[in-house]
């Protein structure tokens, strides 16, 4: 009868320590995305913001968020852009080649020789 009880509590034991909560794993942190290339939301010095999205360029103001330009852009390398777009305002049509200097930073030349920068938004 000894060996019954003794076999009765080992399996008891065992049946309680699955019971017992083990020690919480700690959840993995997700890290913000890294940006990469010139996806996203961009702002020149006059706080008009830039939009690159999937092949698409869009430029608005950050009053009425009216539309400026619109256009595309492709990717020549990692780091170089063009873009293909059209004034609204004036009703002209341009090329635009940009540099990403930094993540956060898009130095750009129109085909008339104007330069101007463009910093990522967060």
């Amino acid at each position: 009868m000894r060996s019954r009880t003794l076999i009765a509590i080992a399996i008891a034991s065992a049946a309680l320590s699955a019971c017992v909560p083990q020690s919480p794993r700690p959840m993995p942190v997700a890290a913000a995305p890294t940006q990469s290339g010139v996806e996203g939301s961009w702002s020149d010095p006059n706080g008009i913001i830039s939009t690159f999205q999937a092949g698409t360029f869009t430029t608005r103001t950050t009053d009425s968020n009216q539309m400026l330009a619109s256009g595309t852009y492709i990717n020549t390398s990692p780091t170089l852009v063009e873009i293909n777009m059209t004034s609204l305002v004036r009703k002209t049509q341009s090329k635009v080649n940009c540099a990403l200097v930094t993540q956060s930073q898009l130095n750009c030349t129109s085909d008339s020789g104007s330069q101007f920068s463009l910093s990522r938004r967060m």
